[in-house]
């Protein structure tokens, strides 16, 4: 079994809005644009990378990234810089691989940023294809699932107001949720209001600062959450102060939850040694598998439970996120995205059923899902 075929698909979908309820809009003709109070860019679309390898047997493995913005620059590394390495190989040799494609940019300093996207997608997809080979499901060939379903939290309430949050979050009581992250960051005094008129629903609130506070104003927001007994405050301060969330997680109660950013062991290490994170949350779509699994047993050295980070990205890194998520012990629970969601089935045969509550672990070889080359090909 070789690879014969590297194919990478840079995706661009409309649906509804990406992220939050948020006042600001891309001005026209702008392709990103930033929402204030955060720093970083966003598009008005679900953008995402694929990649397909295809056998000599025919058999085709998919993988995904996690990139919302500018999908065609990791699209050129896949294309550029690791389809030599990959045309010829045996797909089911996965950590050999890894090792291999790593090394390709390492000692120039790109373990990182858009390369690390290309490598993850690329990681899954070789999983997905040596799972088809042995006919396990992922989960199985990292060493077994922990569990039938993963636990799910719903990530964002995508409205305006704290009435229109309290009133949201109580519909998703209704439905059975017992969890949700707010996405903040817009002050103190504003996060807090916010978090209160959400928690009097009855669920358990956590908080995504979006890396927006300074260490004096996250400390006041962490104290006041540790009142409140919320459940974790998450990327308080701007993603390169290690020093200042290990100080900010020994203050406080609240679990400092951080992840989202670190793309590598070697990241988390440092991180983890230097106790500035309570909750680890790698993102398979800037990981890979292999990646993952190797920070999720360096957190359990640790005795940090990880939480996977899941984002905009669509089926094929949902299915990934679920077969790592499964296989990890110290798993308390996974982020569910409800606007995305549906957006992310549309690129697949078979739909991925769950949602708010849990997911069902997949059960077919590989990743357990397949994609419609049709609907990629359409919106690249």
């Amino acid at each position: 079994m070789k690879i014969v075929d590297v194919a990478a698909y840079p995706v661009k979908l409309r649906g509804p809005d990406v992220y939050l309820g948020a006042a600001t809009r891309p001005a026209p003709g702008a392709e990103y644009y930033v929402r204030p109070p955060w720093r970083s860019l966003y598009s008005d679309r679900f953008e995402t990378l694929i990649v397909r390898l295809t056998c000599d047997d025919g058999t085709v493995g998919w993988g995904e990234a996690l990139a919302p913005v500018a999908p065609e620059v990791p699209a050129a590394i896949v294309e550029r810089l690791l389809t030599p390495a990959l045309l010829g190989a045996d797909p089911t040799r996965v950590r050999p691989l890894w090792a291999t494609l790593t090394g390709l940019m390492r000692e120039r300093g790109h373990l990182v940023g858009h390369q690390a996207d290309a490598l993850a997608a690329v990681d899954i997809a070789l999983w997905d294809l040596a799972g088809k080979a042995a006919g396990l499901p992922v989960h199985a060939l990292l060493g077994g699932a922990f569990r039938e379903s993963v636990p799910t939290y719903v990530s964002g309430l995508p409205v305006n107001t704290d009435d229109e949050r309290a009133e949201l979050a109580r519909e998703w009581a209704a439905k059975g949720v017992t969890s949700v992250k707010l996405h903040l960051g817009r002050g103190v005094r504003a996060d807090l209001a916010a978090y209160d008129a959400v928690a009097a629903a009855g669920l358990r609130v956590a908080v995504d600062a979006h890396w927006a506070y300074d260490l004096a104003d996250a400390l006041r927001l962490g104290r006041a959450l540790d009142e409140r007994g919320a459940w974790f405050l998450e990327a308080p301060l701007v993603p390169e102060d290690v020093e200042g969330h290990r100080e900010l997680a020994a203050a406080l109660v609240t679990p400092i939850a951080v992840g989202e950013m670190l793309r590598n062991r070697y990241e988390f290490q440092q991180w983890l040694r230097a106790r500035a994170l309570d909750l680890a949350q790698p993102d398979v779509g800037r990981t890979g598998i292999t990646e993952a699994m190797a920070i999720a047993e360096l957190a359990a050295a640790h005795h940090v439970p990880v939480a996977p980070h899941h984002s905009v990205g669509l089926g094929v890194v949902l299915a990934a996120g679920l077969h790592v998520a499964a296989a990890i012990e110290l798993m308390p629970v996974f982020e569910f995205q409800p606007g995305p969601f549906p957006v992310a089935n549309r690129i697949l045969t078979r739909p991925l059923s769950g949602g708010p509550v849990a997911f069902p672990l997949p059960s077919a070889p590989g990743l357990g899902v397949d994609v419609d080359l049709a609907a990629l090909e359409e919106s690249s």
